[in-house]
């Protein structure tokens, strides 16, 4: 199952998403990028790491659930991990944001899209003032973007409120069970059922 987490910066979700791979049957899929390696990272590992050439070539084949610049470079989902994770029975997490959160479900049909929401908009400003990584006009314009992301949580599938790590990713643990139960995934056993187990 491929499950796309978003949510604003000082939603947590990093944290918890940390929290739900402690579980082997959970694995934070791994991003293409066109920027450099940094020192200690491997390839397959932090990222797949390509051209721009290459990464081009590969979008234009269609073999990019989401793609966004950002800094500079190029950052982008590969289809084909996703699917070969999922058909050795992993949960993909999918960390992305809004707008990759919006392609990936135009693409793949089924994914499970989940909304990190902070218990409130004050606590979100308290967590990223606590930070004390960034100047107050950053903090604000966060808190902006942060406006433009929640606007668009109907768009997700579910809600989860993050204000104990461990309940926000048990949350998340109980949607998983419920999807796989889902019809759709278990035309199987309708099938089986409905031809009376011949």
């Amino acid at each position: 199952m491929l499950i796309v987490i978003s949510g604003p910066s000082g939603s947590g979700k990093g944290t918890v998403i940390k929290k739900l791979c402690e579980d082997a049957n959970y694995e934070l899929s791994v991003s293409m990028t066109t920027r450099l390696p940094r020192l200690n990272e491997t390839e397959g590992r932090e990222y797949f790491f390509r051209t721009e050439a290459e990464f081009f070539e590969i979008r234009d084949n269609g073999a990019l659930l989401e793609y966004a610049r950002y800094n500079g470079n190029y950052y982008g989902t590969p289809r084909e991990y996703v699917e070969k994770q999922m058909a050795l029975g992993v949960t993909v997490i999918l960390e992305i944001e809004v707008d990759g959160a919006l392609q990936v479900m135009e693409k793949f049909a089924g994914c499970v899209t989940i909304f990190i929401a902070p218990p409130d908009k004050h606590e979100l400003e308290q967590r990223l003032r606590l930070r004390k990584t960034q100047t107050d006009a950053s903090i604000i314009e966060r808190l902006e973007i942060a406006d433009r992301e929640i606007s668009f949580a109907d768009r997700y599938g579910y809600i989860v409120v993050n204000d104990i790590v461990e309940k926000a990713a048990a949350s998340i643990k109980s949607i998983v069970a419920a999807e796989r139960l889902r019809t759709f995934r278990n035309l199987d056993i309708l099938s089986n059922l409905k031809s009376g187990g011949k």
